[in-house]
Protein backbone atom coordinates (compact mmCIF):
# COMPACT_ATOMS: atom_id res chain seq x y z
CA UNK A 1 0.00 0.00 0.00
CA UNK A 2 1.37 3.40 -0.99
CA UNK A 3 2.04 5.79 1.89
CA UNK A 4 3.05 9.43 2.03
CA UNK A 5 6.30 10.72 3.50
CA UNK A 6 7.71 14.18 4.17
CA UNK A 7 11.50 14.22 4.49
CA UNK A 8 13.00 17.35 6.05
CA UNK A 9 16.76 17.72 5.64
CA UNK A 10 18.45 16.31 2.55
CA UNK A 11 21.96 15.46 3.67
CA UNK A 12 23.35 12.00 3.05
CA UNK A 13 20.80 10.40 5.33
CA UNK A 14 17.80 12.35 4.03
CA UNK A 15 18.75 11.85 0.40
CA UNK A 16 19.19 8.12 0.94
CA UNK A 17 15.77 7.90 2.60
CA UNK A 18 14.12 9.79 -0.27
CA UNK A 19 15.70 7.63 -2.97
CA UNK A 20 14.88 4.41 -1.12
CA UNK A 21 11.24 5.39 -0.58
CA UNK A 22 10.79 6.47 -4.20
CA UNK A 23 12.32 3.18 -5.37
CA UNK A 24 9.64 1.48 -3.25
CA UNK A 25 6.98 3.49 -5.13
CA UNK A 26 6.01 5.72 -2.21
CA UNK A 27 4.92 9.37 -2.36
CA UNK A 28 7.70 11.59 -1.03
CA UNK A 29 7.98 15.31 -0.37
CA UNK A 30 11.66 16.33 -0.05
CA UNK A 31 12.44 19.61 1.74
CA UNK A 32 15.68 21.41 2.57
CA UNK A 33 16.67 24.98 3.36
CA UNK A 34 19.44 24.81 0.73
CA UNK A 35 18.85 24.86 -3.02
CA UNK A 36 21.52 22.36 -4.13
CA UNK A 37 20.21 19.22 -2.34
CA UNK A 38 16.64 20.04 -3.39
CA UNK A 39 17.68 20.40 -7.03
CA UNK A 40 19.51 17.07 -6.85
CA UNK A 41 16.23 15.32 -6.00
CA UNK A 42 13.90 17.35 -8.18
CA UNK A 43 13.57 14.54 -10.73
CA UNK A 44 13.42 11.86 -8.04
CA UNK A 45 10.97 12.88 -5.32
CA UNK A 46 7.24 13.28 -5.88
CA UNK A 47 7.57 16.91 -4.77
CA UNK A 48 10.48 19.08 -3.69
CA UNK A 49 10.63 22.38 -1.85
CA UNK A 50 13.26 24.86 -0.68
CA UNK A 51 12.02 25.97 2.73
CA UNK A 52 12.96 26.55 6.35
CA UNK A 53 11.07 23.98 8.41
CA UNK A 54 11.71 26.02 11.56
CA UNK A 55 8.99 28.34 10.29
CA UNK A 56 5.61 27.42 11.73
CA UNK A 57 3.75 28.84 8.73
CA UNK A 58 5.84 26.74 6.34
CA UNK A 59 4.80 23.55 8.12
CA UNK A 60 1.20 24.69 8.21
CA UNK A 61 1.25 25.30 4.45
CA UNK A 62 2.79 21.86 3.92
CA UNK A 63 -0.11 20.22 5.79
CA UNK A 64 2.21 17.94 7.72
CA UNK A 65 -0.80 16.35 9.39
CA UNK A 66 -1.75 14.72 6.07
CA UNK A 67 1.46 12.68 5.76
CA UNK A 68 1.73 9.17 7.14
CA UNK A 69 5.30 9.87 8.28
CA UNK A 70 7.45 12.95 8.77
CA UNK A 71 11.15 12.08 8.72
CA UNK A 72 13.52 14.70 10.10
CA UNK A 73 17.07 14.22 8.90
CA UNK A 74 18.48 17.49 10.25
CA UNK A 75 21.05 15.87 12.47
CA UNK A 76 23.88 18.41 12.37
CA UNK A 77 21.79 21.41 13.47
CA UNK A 78 20.35 20.56 16.86
CA UNK A 79 18.24 23.70 17.13
CA UNK A 80 16.63 23.17 13.72
CA UNK A 81 16.09 19.47 14.39
CA UNK A 82 14.41 20.06 17.75
CA UNK A 83 12.27 22.97 16.57
CA UNK A 84 11.14 21.14 13.43
CA UNK A 85 10.21 18.09 15.49
CA UNK A 86 8.26 20.13 18.02
CA UNK A 87 6.42 22.18 15.39
CA UNK A 88 5.59 19.10 13.30
CA UNK A 89 3.90 17.47 16.29
CA UNK A 90 2.11 20.71 17.16
CA UNK A 91 0.80 20.82 13.58
CA UNK A 92 -0.65 17.32 14.01
CA UNK A 93 1.97 15.12 12.32
CA UNK A 94 0.89 11.49 12.77
CA UNK A 95 4.33 9.98 13.25
CA UNK A 96 7.62 11.84 13.46
CA UNK A 97 10.89 9.98 13.02
CA UNK A 98 13.91 12.13 13.87
CA UNK A 99 17.60 11.59 13.27
CA UNK A 100 19.98 12.28 16.16
CA UNK A 101 23.75 12.37 16.30
CA UNK A 102 24.15 12.17 20.08
CA UNK A 103 22.29 10.57 22.97
CA UNK A 104 21.59 14.00 24.47
CA UNK A 105 20.03 15.17 21.21
CA UNK A 106 17.99 11.99 21.06
CA UNK A 107 16.59 12.50 24.56
CA UNK A 108 15.58 16.06 23.76
CA UNK A 109 13.89 14.99 20.51
CA UNK A 110 11.87 12.42 22.41
CA UNK A 111 10.82 15.01 24.98
CA UNK A 112 9.58 17.45 22.32
CA UNK A 113 7.46 14.79 20.64
CA UNK A 114 9.48 12.54 18.32
CA UNK A 115 7.72 9.18 18.04
CA UNK A 116 10.99 7.48 17.12
CA UNK A 117 14.61 8.60 17.26
CA UNK A 118 17.25 6.92 15.12
CA UNK A 119 21.05 7.12 15.24
CA UNK A 120 22.26 6.18 11.72
CA UNK A 121 25.99 6.64 12.31
CA UNK A 122 26.02 4.80 15.64
CA UNK A 123 23.80 2.00 14.39
CA UNK A 124 25.84 1.55 11.22
CA UNK A 125 29.03 1.01 13.19
CA UNK A 126 27.27 -1.30 15.64
CA UNK A 127 25.77 -3.40 12.84
CA UNK A 128 29.02 -3.68 10.91
CA UNK A 129 30.87 -4.92 13.99
CA UNK A 130 28.11 -7.40 14.83
CA UNK A 131 28.18 -8.80 11.30
CA UNK A 132 31.98 -9.07 11.31
CA UNK A 133 31.95 -10.96 14.59
CA UNK A 134 29.23 -13.43 13.57
CA UNK A 135 29.60 -16.31 11.13
CA UNK A 136 26.00 -17.03 10.26
CA UNK A 137 23.96 -13.83 10.65
CA UNK A 138 23.32 -12.57 7.13
CA UNK A 139 21.26 -9.52 8.05
CA UNK A 140 19.37 -8.03 10.94
CA UNK A 141 17.06 -5.16 11.81
CA UNK A 142 17.01 -4.02 15.43
CA UNK A 143 13.44 -3.53 16.60
CA UNK A 144 14.61 -2.08 19.93
CA UNK A 145 17.68 -2.22 22.16
CA UNK A 146 16.72 -5.76 23.19
CA UNK A 147 14.88 -7.29 20.22
CA UNK A 148 15.89 -7.90 16.63
CA UNK A 149 14.80 -9.47 13.36
CA UNK A 150 17.59 -11.58 11.87
CA UNK A 151 18.32 -13.87 8.93
CA UNK A 152 20.55 -16.79 9.90
CA UNK A 153 22.06 -19.41 7.60
CA UNK A 154 21.98 -23.05 8.73
CA UNK A 155 25.42 -24.63 8.27
CA UNK A 156 25.68 -26.87 11.33
CA UNK A 157 25.22 -30.58 10.43
CA UNK A 158 23.44 -31.19 13.73
CA UNK A 159 20.63 -28.87 12.59
CA UNK A 160 20.11 -30.70 9.28
CA UNK A 161 17.14 -33.04 8.83
CA UNK A 162 15.47 -31.68 11.94
CA UNK A 163 12.17 -29.85 11.97
CA UNK A 164 11.22 -26.75 13.95
CA UNK A 165 9.78 -28.89 16.72
CA UNK A 166 13.09 -30.75 17.06
CA UNK A 167 15.14 -27.56 17.02
CA UNK A 168 12.90 -25.95 19.65
CA UNK A 169 14.40 -22.51 19.03
CA UNK A 170 11.79 -20.75 21.12
CA UNK A 171 12.59 -22.71 24.24
CA UNK A 172 16.36 -22.74 23.70
CA UNK A 173 16.91 -19.20 22.46
CA UNK A 174 13.60 -17.33 22.82
CA UNK A 175 13.35 -17.04 19.03
CA UNK A 176 10.32 -17.35 16.76
CA UNK A 177 10.85 -18.49 13.15
CA UNK A 178 8.72 -16.39 10.82
CA UNK A 179 10.16 -17.52 7.46
CA UNK A 180 12.44 -20.13 5.88
CA UNK A 181 14.36 -19.57 2.65
CA UNK A 182 15.18 -22.76 0.75
CA UNK A 183 16.77 -22.86 -2.72
CA UNK A 184 15.89 -19.21 -3.30
CA UNK A 185 12.23 -19.65 -2.35
CA UNK A 186 10.80 -18.12 0.81
CA UNK A 187 8.19 -19.86 2.92
CA UNK A 188 6.55 -17.15 5.06
CA UNK A 189 4.29 -19.61 6.86
CA UNK A 190 6.63 -22.39 8.01
CA UNK A 191 5.06 -25.41 9.65
CA UNK A 192 6.45 -26.93 12.85
CA UNK A 193 7.15 -30.11 10.83
CA UNK A 194 9.19 -28.38 8.11
CA UNK A 195 12.65 -29.96 7.89
CA UNK A 196 15.91 -28.00 7.82
CA UNK A 197 18.42 -28.48 5.02
CA UNK A 198 21.97 -27.28 4.56
CA UNK A 199 22.17 -23.53 3.78
CA UNK A 200 18.52 -22.86 4.54
CA UNK A 201 18.08 -19.34 5.89
CA UNK A 202 15.83 -18.82 8.91
CA UNK A 203 14.27 -15.42 9.56
CA UNK A 204 13.79 -15.17 13.30
CA UNK A 205 12.50 -12.53 15.68
CA UNK A 206 13.41 -12.35 19.35
CA UNK A 207 16.01 -11.14 21.86
CA UNK A 208 19.38 -9.97 20.55
CA UNK A 209 21.04 -12.28 23.07
CA UNK A 210 19.03 -15.20 21.69
CA UNK A 211 20.26 -14.52 18.16
CA UNK A 212 23.83 -14.31 19.42
CA UNK A 213 23.46 -17.62 21.27
CA UNK A 214 22.06 -19.29 18.16
CA UNK A 215 24.98 -17.92 16.14
CA UNK A 216 27.39 -19.37 18.70
CA UNK A 217 25.58 -22.72 18.59
CA UNK A 218 25.99 -22.86 14.82
CA UNK A 219 29.75 -22.41 15.12
CA UNK A 220 30.10 -25.78 16.79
Amino acid sequence: MKKSFAVFGLGRFGESVVRTLVAAHQDVLAVDIKEAPVNALMEVATQTLIADTRDEEVLRDLNVDTFDYVIIGIGNNMEASILTTMLSKEQGAKKVIAKAETSDQGRVLERVGADQVIFPERDMGHNIVRKLLSNHILSFIDLSDEYTLAAIEITDPTFINQNLIDLNLRQRFGLTVIAIKHNGKINVSPKPTDMMELHDVLTVVGPVKGVEKLDDALKK
